[in-house]
């Protein structure tokens, strides 16, 4: 049984799940009426005027590969848009038909408003990223204390003149070109987590290891990763047109291996970069300070809860009550465990919405979404449940 499920949430969700059954494996929604009150919802999350709990659920491509019985193409999944945009448009009809919503981008890309590759943090790092079989990895750029301060020895020295490393050859020309076309310099207000990161370009135990035994390469560590960042950002806020004073807020982390630190390790080596990311670019209360991390990481939700972040994305061992006590005005988007939806359990589906509902309904601000990922295997049968779960028991008025 999933976490804090009850008896009672079990019941009311096989009810659903056995209707749904009845009318041909399609659970009954008013699709018209749940779009509208959806997008109400969205505007607002923790607003008198949001009708209903916000649905976060937005499918990938990935998801039809299940979902049709065909080969799993993962590479030209993510570079061949002769592969994508057909089965996008294939799965986009079984999703409008199913859940009343084209859900996946099926128009190709404009080759004339394609950004060329600017150098990412893992390339002022040395990291090389890997397509492994189904995915991109970071390899290690060094492996011992020796080989990491080197290594920030060189990164510090690559930081007097950033510009000149990130961008291509031919660059401004370029620029001009696209923007000239209505096209926007890709800013920088996402990232790998720092301890993701860290790890992923040092080793798990490595940083472990660090923190524990040499603090201070660890916090020279840190900073260094704090100071590439913000210096990445301010190049591309340049090249976008924007000072400091009228650059855009709001910033988002993916720190999944954050949960390998202690809360210590943590206010060490992560939090501070954090601060000083959010100190830039999200200095007002209203700004968006979010993180992902599918992870086992309660313990540093109390840290966490010291940067006020507004949007969170958070483990499915994680509730909602235990998330909201430490973030207050962070919007919740989970608690669905990933695999309970790509399994299509539809009753625990449906007995989980039931649980965060029923934690959130004082406070609002919840989206209900899967904490983590959408994996291949969650189906269109199953987001509809989700939706006709929404709408006959998550309704706030």
């Amino acid at each position: 049984m999933s976490v804090y499920v009850t008896q009672e949430h079990l019941a009311l969700a096989q009810g659903l799940v056995d209707r749904s059954h009845q009318n041909g494996g399609l659970a009954s929604v008013d699709l018209v009426r749940f779009w509208e009150d959806d997008q109400k919802a969205l505007e607002d999350p923790w607003g008198e005027a949001c009708p209903q709990v916000p649905l976060g659920i937005g499918m990938g491509a990935e998801c039809a590969f299940q979902e049709f019985g065909v080969k799993e193409e993962w590479y030209k999944l993510r570079h061949d848009e002769a592969y994508l945009i057909p089965l996008s448009r294939r799965y986009n009809d079984a999703a409008e038909k199913i859940v009343g919503r084209r859900l996946l981008k099926e128009t190709p890309s404009n080759p004339d408003l394609q950004w060329p590759e600017v150098k990412a943090l893992h390339d002022i790092f040395e990291a090389e990223n890997r397509w492994e079989d189904m995915s991109y990895w970071l390899m290690p750029s060094a492996q011992t204390p020796d080989e990491l301060a080197a290594l920030l020895d060189r990164v510090e020295k690559r930081l007097e003149n950033l510009r000149d490393f990130m961008l291509p050859e031919g660059w401004d020309l370029t620029r001009d070109r696209i923007v000239g076309l209505g096209g926007k310099v890709p800013l920088y207000r996402s990232q790998r987590g720092p301890v993701t990161f860290a790890m992923s370009i040092y080793g798990v135990e490595n940083l472990i290891y660090l923190i524990a035994d040499d603090p201070d390469l660890a916090v020279r560590f840190s900073n260094v990763i704090a100071r590439a960042m913000l210096e990445r950002a301010r190049v591309l806020d340049e090249e976008g047109g924007y000072t400091k004073e009228d650059a855009p807020h709001g910033f988002y982390w993916l720190d999944d291996n954050c949960a390998m630190l202690n809360a210590e390790m943590y206010a060490l080596f992560g939090y501070p970069i954090l601060e000083k990311v959010f100190k830039r670019y999200c200095p007002n209360p209203g700004d968006r300070r979010g993180q992902h991390s599918d992870s086992d990481m309660g313990h540093l939700l109390p840290l966490l809860g010291q940067l006020e972040l507004t949007t969170v994305n958070l483990g499915p061992n994680l509730t909602v009550s235990e998330i909201r006590e430490h973030l207050p005005k962070a919007v919740i988007h989970g608690q669905l465990a990933p695999f309970t939806f790509s399994r299509n359990e539809e009753v625990n589906m449906v007995a989980e919405f039931l649980r965060d509902f029923e934690m959130a309904r004082e406070k609002r601000g919840l989206v209900f979404a899967t904490a983590g990922s959408i994996n291949d295997g969650s189906r269109l049968t199953g987001m509809r449940l989700i939706m006709a779960a929404i709408q006959e028991y998550g309704r706030y008025h």
